[in-house]
């Protein structure tokens, strides 16, 4: 199984890629390189983005035509005395919309792998510990929707059996009250299962006066070095450097406070050979949208004022598809 900050590395990767480009060709590219890691990874949700990209393309396609009024090549033209529609809808404002729309689907793509790849106890996880109260919270919501979901199947099931058919948003009101008091009664269950076992049988603890003060004078500096950047012409490299200063002093902060909260684990995980290649993966993806590469322009396209083929480059191309690195391997070593 690859880690999960790896799975977190490779969605935030497509969202980079996918913010730093308006190429088709790239768009469709990612896409199908999604698709294949979602079949291979993620076989529950491998199919929502290709539905997602059934209704969000033509949307974003159509909002741009109707919006955007750009282009040489005109398909037909609305009155002009229609507010924000009126004007000439373009071929080169619908190709810009379906672009949108693919890299939306690549973006949503991601993520939902993301989800369905990676146990909710690995996310949590990756919670840092001073937020460890707060983790605890997530992992109980994370852990209460899909027994929420499957309490409204059977509760549903039974109204149904016992003759209860729903027409409206009335025949609602008896299912609803049962999902309420059986949600309620877990969660009453729940919270005495942690008493039980010990959990806030501690009391709290102050953080020491050296996290309070560091964390004080860390915010002081974020906030000084973002007026002096904002409201100081002259002043924006020292706002720049304080402003940095004090975004390293919360951080030492927050992980002086993580210290007090012991993190445990009865089976640690190691890293693998595949966490490495997937990291390196996307590294060779982020190098070639980053880094001032020759074939780096080609991700610049804009089909405006005419529309034209857009470019491809291979080399860009194939740093894209490190984002395959997920998908090598047998399923089996997954488990």
């Amino acid at each position: 199984m690859v880690d999960a900050r790896v799975w977190l590395l490779w969605a935030l990767t497509n969202l980079v890629v996918a913010s730093s480009t308006h190429n088709p060709l790239y768009a469709l590219l990612l896409l199908l390189v999604v698709l294949v890691v979602g079949a291979a990874r993620a076989p529950r949700g491998h199919r929502l983005p290709l539905r997602f990209a059934v209704v969000a393309v033509p949307l974003t396609a159509l909002f741009n035509g109707l919006t955007a009024h750009l282009g040489d090549t005109v398909l037909f033209r609305l009155p002009a005395h229609l507010p924000l529609l009126g004007g000439p809808v373009t071929l080169e404002a619908l190709v810009f919309g379906a672009t949108n729309g693919l890299l939306l689907t690549v973006i949503l793509g991601s993520f939902v792998i993301l989800n369905q790849a990676t146990p909710v106890r690995e996310l949590v996880r990756l919670v840092p510990r001073s937020f460890h109260e707060a983790g605890v919270v997530l992992s109980i919501a994370l852990t209460f929707v899909p027994q929420t979901t499957r309490s409204l199947a059977r509760i549903r099931e039974a109204q149904a059996v016992r003759g209860h058919r729903v027409r409206g948003l009335r025949d609602e009101l008896p299912i609803m009250v049962v999902l309420l008091v059986s949600g309620l009664e877990r969660s009453m269950g729940l919270a005495e299962a942690m008493v039980a076992r010990g959990y806030g049988a501690v009391s709290d603890q102050e953080q020491p006066l050296r996290v309070r003060s560091l964390l004080a004078l860390g915010l002081l500096a974020v906030l000084g070095g973002w007026l002096a950047w904002l409201f100081l012409p002259t002043g924006k490299p020292v706002g720049l450097v304080v402003l940095g200063t004090g975004g390293v002093l919360v951080g030492g902060a927050l992980w002086l406070a993580g210290r007090a909260a012991p993190r445990t684990v009865y089976r640690p995980r190691r890293w693998s050979i595949r966490d490495t290649l997937v990291l390196l993966g996307c590294g060779l993806t982020l190098a070639v949208t980053l880094l001032p590469l020759p074939g780096r322009a080609t991700l610049a396209y804009v089909p405006y004022p005419g529309l034209t083929p857009p470019p491809f480059d291979p080399l860009v191309g194939l740093g894209l598809l490190g984002l395959l690195a997920p998908a090598i391997g047998s399923k089996e070593a997954d488990g």
